[in-house]
């Protein structure tokens, strides 16, 4: 896999001081996609040990709260891999600290209807998330308003409750 970038101090892509990794390749090709130079699988630099290493070292002041993943597109079948050493590596050292992903893709749809059983770096990047925000960004429901998504039609969904219970369980943005 390759990354786009990698933020070091990002209070975009979730609440509080987060490190983000923009990783490349994405399929959806998303109208007004604010990211479109990643869609190339070959954009940017390698993703190695190296790379995880360093942002495992971003992540360590007790002021950030966590690491964000989108892209590109983290669930691309080829960047699960990759996502997954990443996640796990992150929770070993910060048990502690939320991990968010943006993905295009649907979470019962595709995710949980396809990929849960087709990739088995599905199961392993879900039980490390505490938030997905799902849904290809929709230029016509592009909305400025909302926090930390681009438009009205994706979710903020809470991963592991959703697993428990069986269906979507959203974030609640006002009380966090």
């Amino acid at each position: 896999m390759n990354y786009a970038d990698i933020k070091q101090y990002d209070v975009a892509n979730g609440p509080g001081v987060r490190v983000s990794v923009f990783v490349s390749g994405c399929t959806h090709y998303c109208k007004g996609c604010f990211n479109e130079e990643a869609w190339d699988f070959n954009f940017g630099k390698a993703f190695t040990e190296e790379t995880i290493e360093e942002i495992i070292k971003y992540l360590e002041p007790s002021y950030v709260k966590g690491l964000t993943v989108l892209g590109g597109e983290p669930m691309e079948p080829q960047n699960q891999p990759a996502v997954s050493a990443l996640l796990k590596r992150v929770k070993e050292a910060y048990p502690e600290k939320s991990v968010w992903l943006f993905s295009g893709y649907d979470f019962e749809k595709d995710i949980m209807g396809r990929m849960w059983e087709e990739f088995p770096e599905t199961r392993e990047i879900l039980s490390c998330l505490e938030v997905l925000v799902d849904g290809e960004f929709v230029e016509a429901l592009k909305n400025l308003s909302l926090r930390f998504k681009g438009s009205s039609n994706q979710r903020t969904i809470l991963v592991q409750e959703s697993l428990a219970e069986g269906q979507i369980v959203l974030y609640d943005l006002e009380q966090k």
